[in-house]
């Protein structure tokens, strides 16, 4: 094992990416929250030009953890001439499968490479909000929170979406359809749920509710021009399986995303119909996992015109913004640090132990939130609520 390697796998190399991510987070949350209150009510164009660079400080230092700590990379399949003209040109609206612990984090490295990460919004449980620095940035963002109260969440999709289509920027909304990561308990309980209404039956992903889907449509309607269908796949037979966890430690693994545009007038306005035509999409996403998970491709068995793969070239700004913050948080912290240590006082010195703890506690949290084993059981207990 070289040095970096060691770097990388060590202990203090993690404790100081944690206190550099999570100290700029608050930093960042602390500007956001006086730019809410004291702009957002004159001017929510301003407040959102600059709240799209204030979040996209933030979320890059995830990027810089998966592109160029750990090495991890992307490969693309979209149409390019539906690439070179649309993509990171229009409000869009996202259908991901969410099969893997950071799924959502090769969507952000796809939408730093096309400038687009600071304006990703997404669909997510309420608690989401209340987590600090990340949570906390969603809200100022004006991501979608939802309760999973429908009459509730009819409302919020409804009043939210008005405000999202608003946006000067470009935008993007993701919808994880499934409702929750797929497991092999939940896909069980969910293919039951399929079998008693008719459904297709899904190998490889959760039935989609389409309540949500439904909500959003009149809203989209003449605002967001395009569906993006993203399927998303790593070679099962490589050694590094896809975690947070293997990125923290600088394991490389490569992501293989289908990117579909689907022009939104292509759904049907009745409600009984869009349900049905988003089960054909997850449908023909199934038989796209089955190819790629069979072949290693994602045409070859699936019935999906081939679409020829690239990859576009990392960007530097996540480089440097993640060096910006750790030399403006890690001076100051570690000095402060060393100086509570050689303090010689017993108070002093379980202060900085506390510290350092409270950082771990906080990267092991986020760890968490997006292991497999601890993902949300709803949608396997509450599937048979589903519509």
């Amino acid at each position: 094992m070289g040095l970096p390697a060691v770097i990388k796998q060590s202990y203090i190399a993690h404790l100081l990416f944690a206190i550099t991510f999570f100290t700029s987070g608050l930093v960042i949350n602390f500007f956001q929250c006086i730019l809410y209150l004291g702009l957002r009510p004159f001017s929510k164009y301003w407040y959102r030009k600059i709240n799209y660079y204030l979040c996209y400080s933030f979320y890059c230092q995830l990027v810089f953890m998966a592109e160029w700590w750990s090495g991890t990379d992307v490969v693309i399949y979209i149409k390019k001439d539906d690439f070179d003209k649309y993509y990171g040109n229009e409000h869009g609206y996202l259908l991901m499968n969410h099969s893997y612990e950071i799924d959502w984090l090769m969507g952000w490295m796809f939408c730093e490479r096309i400038r687009m990460l600071g304006n990703c919004k997404a669909y997510a449980k309420k608690s989401i909000q209340y987590v600090p620095t990340l949570g906390w940035a969603w809200k100022f963002a004006e991501s979608i929170f939802l309760e999973r109260s429908w009459e509730k969440d009819k409302e919020i999709i409804g009043d939210q979406i008005k405000e999202l289509t608003d946006y000067p920027d470009t935008m993007w909304l993701l919808l994880y359809a499934e409702g929750t990561r797929f497991t092999q308990e939940k896909s069980k309980a969910s293919q039951d749920f399929a079998r008693q209404k008719g459904l297709p039956i899904l190998k490889h992903h959760l039935t989609p509710r389409t309540r949500g889907f439904i909500a959003s449509m009149p809203h989209l309607r003449g605002k967001v021009k395009a569906i993006y269908d993203i399927q998303l796949a790593f070679k099962p037979s490589e050694s590094v399986k896809p975690t947070m966890k293997n990125l923290l430690l600088g394991r490389k693994v490569e992501a293989h995303m289908y990117i579909n545009r689907i022009p939104l007038d292509s759904v049907p306005e009745n409600d009984e119909a869009a349900a049905q035509w988003l089960h054909d999409i997850y449908l023909t996403k199934d038989k796209m996992a089955e190819s790629f998970i069979q072949t290693g491709d994602f045409f070859a068995t699936s019935g999906v015109p081939r679409v020829e793969p690239f990859k576009l070239p990392r960007r530097y700004w996540s480089l440097v913004n993640t060096l910006f913050w750790a030399t403006a948080v890690l001076v100051p912290m570690l000095y402060y640090l060393v100086k509570l240590f050689l303090s010689g006082s017993t108070v002093y010195i379980s202060i900085g132990v506390g510290i350092i703890i409270l950082f771990f506690l906080m990267l092991h949290k986020v760890m968490g939130m997006s292991e497999i084993s601890k993902s949300s059981s709803y949608g396997s207990a509450e599937t048979k609520k589903a519509k």
